[in-house]
């Protein structure tokens, strides 16, 4: 270890001749590239994020309407129909090409476009939440 006279004369000598500057900037640049770094990692870490999420199409037919939720080759499927004497309603549950679930209910009259709505938001909701426990 010098000798703090030492010390401080070299130290007058970095401050006065400009030093601090390239010392500055090498340090800056330095941060600058871990961060960089960091960056690229949270950029690469992102896309599987977005991966996970739910893809929600909903479409309005006729009187009725329809939702297509999916997520990776998970697919989710709601359909009512409603025709002045009934309503149908089909949901289906596919992983690839493997029905999970595949049903069907008739009601004997005409849903309103208020029934409809809540059908397919409590259906998408509903989806939703199964993902969330997952």
């Amino acid at each position: 270890m010098l000798p703090q006279r030492t010390s401080s004369a070299i130290l007058k000598t970095v401050l006065s001749t400009g030093y601090p500057i390239a010392v500055f900037g090498m340090v800056l640049s330095l941060v600058t590239l871990d961060l960089g770094d960091r960056t690229a990692q949270a950029t690469d870490a992102a896309p599987s994020t977005t991966e996970l999420e739910l893809q929600i199409d909903i479409t309005k037919i006729g009187l009725g309407k329809e939702v297509v939720i999916t997520k990776g080759n998970k697919e989710w499927f709601m359909r009512v129909e409603v025709t002045p004497e009934n309503s149908v309603v089909v949901r289906q549950e596919k992983e690839g090409e493997r029905y999970l679930l595949d049903e069907s209910e008739m009601h004997d009259r005409a849903m309103t476009p208020a029934e409809v709505d809540t059908a397919i938001t409590d259906f998408v909701n509903s989806v939703k939440t199964r993902q969330k426990v997952k």
